[in-house]
C-alpha cells in the first residue's frame, strides 16, 4: 500500500458496526477480534450512559471544543462537562482491552466516531439549536473533529502497530440533513438542506486531515452512494434492506469503481440466525442483476449486522458476528 490512505477489502470480510451490549469492556473487545473475519473494531458500548453514547465518545474526541449534557441533550459550553470526561475515560478504557487481544494482530482494524453532519445536526449551540444552523459552528466543529480523531487515529496505530487502521464515520442523520429533515428545537420547523457540494467538500477535507482510509455508516434510507464515493471515502456501510431500486445503479457504480460495500444483513437485535448463505442470498440476487463479474463479490463486499448491537443480549451479539463471518466466506466460496 503506498499511503495511509489506500485500501482493499480481504477477501470474506466481516466486522461489526460498532456498538455492543452491556458494559464489560475486555468482553466486547475479545468478541469484536475473535468473532469477526478480516476486520477486527474497537467496540462502543453505549449502555454504560451519557459519554458512552455516540455522539457523547466522539464529543470527548473533539480538540478546544467542549460539551456537557443538559436536559435536552448535548450542548457546546466554556469547559467540558462530567460525562464529557467520563466519555474520554471510558475511550481509554476500550483501546487498553482492544490492545490486550490485539497482539500480534495484523490486518485492517475499524475505529468509529460520528461523521461532521450528524454531530452538527445532534449537539445544541448555547442558543439551544443545533449547530448544523450556523455555518460558522459546523466549520469549527468540522475542523475541531478532524484533529481529534487525526489524534485518535494516530493513537490506535500506536496501540496496535500491525494493524492498518480504518476510521468509520457514523453519519445516520446524513440523508436528513441533505434534504432538510432535521428538526429545529421548537419542532415545528426544519433547518434548510445543506448544499451537497458543502456536504461533500467538508467531508473530503476532513477525511485528508486525518489520514487514513474512511468508511462512511449509514443505517438510514436513501444513502447518498454517489456523493460519498467522490468525498474519497473507500468503503460505504448500509442497511442492504433498506436498499430500494433507486440505489442499484449507485450501487454497482460503487462495486465496479473500487469502493467497498458494507452490507448490513443480520438482524441488530436477538432474532433467528438461520442458514448464513441464505442471509445474503439478496446481496448475490443483486450482484446477478447488475451482471457484476461474480469473482468480485467476496472481495467487494464486507458482511456486517444491519445497524449496531447495542440493543442485543450479548450471547446474540457475539453468534450474530460469527454469522456474518460464515455468511462473507459463502461470498467467497459460491458466488453464484
Amino acid at each position: 500500500m503506498s499511503t495511509q490512505t489506500d485500501f482493499s477489502l480481504p477477501a470474506g470480510t466481516a466486522t461489526g458496526v460498532g456498538s455492543m451490549p452491556g458494559g464489560d469492556a475486555r468482553e466486547a473487545a475479545r468478541v469484536a477480534v475473535e468473532a469477526t473475519a478480516g476486520m477486527a473494531f474497537l467496540p462502543e458500548l453505549p449502555g454504560r450512559g451519557p459519554g458512552a453514547d455516540m455522539i457523547g465518545r466522539t464529543l470527548g474526541m473533539l480538540v478546544d471544543l467542549y460539551a456537557r449534557v443538559e436536559p435536552s441533550g448535548w450542548r457546546f459550553g466554556d469547559r467540558p462537562g462530567r460525562d464529557s470526561k467520563r466519555a474520554t475515560s471510558w475511550l481509554g478504557e476500550d483501546l487498553d482491552a482492544l490492545e490486550e487481544f490485539t497482539q500480534g494482530y495484523e490486518g485492517p482494524l475499524k475505529i468509529q466516531a460520528v461523521g461532521p453532519w450528524t454531530l452538527a445536526a445532534g449537539v445544541e449551540t448555547r442558543n439551544g439549536e443545533a449547530a448544523l444552523r450556523d455555518h460558522g459552528a459546523v466549520r469549527d466543529l468540522a475542523g475541531s473533529l478532524a484533529e481529534g480523531l487525526r489524534l485518535h487515529v494516530e493513537e490506535a496505530r500506536r496501540r496496535v502497530p500491525g494493524a492498518q487502521i480504518v476510521l468509520q464515520l457514523d453519519e445516520p442523520s446524513l440523508t436528513s440533513v441533505l434534504h432538510g429533515r432535521i428538526r429545529t428545537a421548537s419542532g415545528y420547523q426544519t433547518y434548510r438542506a445543506v448544499d451537497r457540494a458543502v456536504i461533500e467538500s467538508t467531508l473530503r477535507d476532513l477525511i485528508a486531515a486525518v489520514g487514513a482510509p474512511a468508511v462512511v455508516h449509514s443505517c438510514a434510507p436513501e444513502v447518498p452512494f454517489a456523493l460519498l464515493r467522490r468525498a474519497g471515502v473507500v468503503g460505504i456501510s448500509f442497511d442492504f434492506d433498506l436498499l430500494t431500486e433507486r440505489d442499484w445503479d449507485d450501487f454497482g457504480e460503487a462495486a465496479e469503481g473500487g469502493t467497498a460495500l458494507f452490507a448490513g444483513v443480520v438482524a441488530g437485535k436477538d432474532a433467528p440466525l438461520s442458514d448464513p448463505g441464505g442471509s445474503v442470498s439478496g446481496v448475490r440476487a443483486l450482484w446477478r442483476r447488475l451482471g457484476l463479474a461474480p469473482g468480485a463479490l467476496g472481495s467487494s463486499v464486507a458482511v456486517t449486522p444491519s445497524c449496531g448491537l447495542a440493543g442485543a443480549s450479548p450471547a446474540y451479539a457475539r453468534a450474530a458476528l460469527v454469522h456474518c463471518a460464515k455468511a462473507a466466506r459463502s461470498l467467497v466460496d459460491n458466488p453464484e
